[in-house]
């Protein structure tokens, strides 16, 4: 019953989880593997549709559309193929699948598999999607008889349970609705039920009852955090705006800082309209987007998408849709995740915007930077004083080496302020550095480093500054060193302390750490650029050739593929020496 907060916001509703009880084990809630190529047997008669189309060629389509991330598209052609093939379970259970995560939950309900041969993680979400699509139709009853004849079952079972007592109520069994919750009180599980059953008894007019279990709620272990948004609104409907402000402010002390608590305290405050009560069914969508949100903090987020599109069907909303997305691009099914993003258009307001922001994110897990950037400048464009967007869009810009407008952008009156993060300061070093401003952007790295003295990524940056320019190159070493320490894993510190050591004139001891940070990042450019100048200067000029070489072969900038073509030319000089041209 948390409403407005994508699932990746983890403010509140993680921290509330988090003070509750474990996670289920994996192992438990892993989803099946269903991506395994089908065995057809020899002798069996290939079937073909009135176009001529064979069932595998169907298959094959949606299997095809369904990699693309299509999901509308490959659960027509799987429904087209199990339909001319309805007695392979395997076809049966791809048409499934796909058409869940495509949102057609009406032909998932009919295919859905079933028998004691299907495998629970399967036919057990076929059963909810059936109770779910009868409480969509309206028939709450059959709904309700289902689940009476046979509970939802493992590993869907938390799903069923929460929406039973909706069902229940829907087809008028009250008494099963409202019975006492029982359960560990630090379980996550037992809060969330109750704080069903207390939405529940305010929809049912009890209201003092209803108080009463929120106060409850709120008073147990990470209650305040994961209810808050509930209790509040139920105070905003009783017309106890007083109170309701009250339990916002005593949570923000708490939590500090939130968008959405500063929201429903602005509303409260400012005597704006309550929330309206859920319906039934929305209370029923609710309980799906709760069991989602626990699947997602799990790890399970194909449950946490199929919940997802369940509570969708049932009361539709652009931020149900983004947390599809979200769950989605968990999952790792980037290319469906932003086929839904791009369903939350302009009118959605700010869910439009997460979505434009979380379509940006796929996109640059995908190596697509065009795309993100087209995506990042449509949320700036709906949120034109977001500084956070503002700061990922001049991040962007200056990952695609578009210096100048990333500069605007972090020297503009929203991110260029008194108090600004050092992670602005970081980020305008960057571009300045890039700019050959190097006296700007030496500054900007240390008032970073002033706001933050152990942040490693800072250390390193200005130790590397200060060495590679030759400003300071004993400090610089200390700063790299320290950084070192702090993140000893990382290949990008570890290829800096082998540069400064180089710097020293140690370079028996810089080839020894940049061969352990090339074992760590055996795709890095300047890696490879360093390690050939140090070999070259303990006199394996082979070995130098080989790596400079190798630059080059790793699409380097312009600036360093031309320095190292002059290496590979002229050498360098030896200690003590000039070059002489020769190797």
């Amino acid at each position: 019953m948390m409403r407005n907060l994508p699932l990746t916001a983890g403010s509140l509703i993680a921290l509330g989880l988090a003070l509750l009880a474990p996670p289920v084990l994996a192992q438990e809630t892993a989803a099946p593997d269903t991506d395994e190529a089908p065995v057809v047997s020899d002798d069996r008669p290939v079937a073909f549709d009135a176009e001529g189309r064979s069932s595998y060629g169907l298959f094959l389509v949606g299997r095809l559309a369904t990699a693309e991330g299509e999901a509308a598209i490959a659960a027509d052609y799987l429904r087209r193929a199990q339909t001319l093939e309805p007695d392979l379970e395997w076809l049966q259970l791809q048409a499934f699948t796909s058409s869940l995560i495509g949102g057609d939950l009406a032909y998932a309900g009919r295919v859905s598999p079933q028998g004691t041969d299907a495998p629970p993680v399967l036919s057990e979400i076929g059963h909810l999607v059936e109770v779910v699509e009868l409480t969509m139709q309206d028939r709450p009853d059959a709904a309700w008889a289902l689940l009476q004849a046979e509970p939802v079952g493992r590993p869907h079972a938390r799903a069923g349970q929460y929406v039973a007592p909706f069902i229940a109520a829907a087809a008028g069994d009250w008494d099963t609705a409202l019975a006492p919750v029982t359960g560990s009180t630090t379980s996550a599980d037992t809060l969330f039920r109750r704080a069903h059953r207390a939405l529940l008894l305010e929809i049912r007019g009890q209201y003092p009852e209803a108080d009463a279990e929120y106060q409850r709620l709120i008073a147990m272990r990470g209650g305040r955090q994961l209810f808050t948004f509930s209790y509040g609104e139920f105070l905003e409907r009783r017309g106890r705006r007083a109170d309701a402000l009250a339990l916002y402010d005593a949570t923000r002390a708490e939590v500090g800082d939130d968008p959405v608590i500063e929201r429903a305290r602005q509303r409260a405050a400012g005597r704006g309209r309550a929330p309206a009560l859920p319906t039934l069914k929305q209370g029923a969508a609710q309980a799906l987007e709760n069991a989602a949100l626990q699947s997602s903090v799990e790890g399970a987020h194909e449950f946490s998408a199929v919940y997802l599109r369940l509570a969708y069907g049932l009361a539709p909303a652009p931020e149900t849709l983004l947390n599809v997305g979200v769950s989605l691009a968990e999952a790792q099914l980037e290319v469906a995740a932003r086929n839904t993003f791009a369903r939350i258009g302009p009118d959605a307001g700010r869910y439009y915007t997460e979505a434009r922001v979380q379509a940006a994110l796929s996109y640059q897990r995908g190596d697509m930077p065009e795309e993100a950037l087209a995506e990042l400048e449509k949320a700036f464009a709906s949120a034109p004083s977001d500084r956070g967007i503002a700061f990922m869009l001049a991040s962007q810009l200056s990952s695609m080496e578009r210096y100048p407008e990333a500069l605007a952008l972090v020297e503009g009156p929203l991110l260029d302020t008194a108090g600004q993060d050092y992670t602005v300061r970081y980020l305008r070093a960057g571009i300045l550095d890039a700019l050959g401003r190097i006296d700007e952007a030496e500054a900007e790295l240390w008032a970073a480093h002033v706001a933050q003295p152990d942040d490693p990524t800072i250390l390193n940056y200005l130790g590397y500054l200060w060495v590679d320019t030759g400003r300071r190159i004993e400090q610089g070493t200390e700063l790299i060193v320290r950084a070192a320490e702090i993140d000893p894993g990382n290949a990008n510190i570890q290829d800096s302390l082998g540069w400064a050591r180089y710097r020293q004139g140690q370079y028996e001891q810089a080839v020894g750490i940049l061969e352990g940070a090339l074992d760590k990042a055996p795709a890095n450019a300047v890696i490879y650029d360093h390690l050939g100048d140090a070999y070259w200067q303990v006199g394996r000029r082979r070995e130098a050739v080989f790596q400079w070489n190798r630059v080059l072969t790793l699409d380097p900038d312009a600036e360093l593929r031309a320095e190292v073509e002059r290496k590979l030319e002229n050498g360098l000089p030896l200690p003590g020496a000039p070059a002489d041209g020769s190797f």
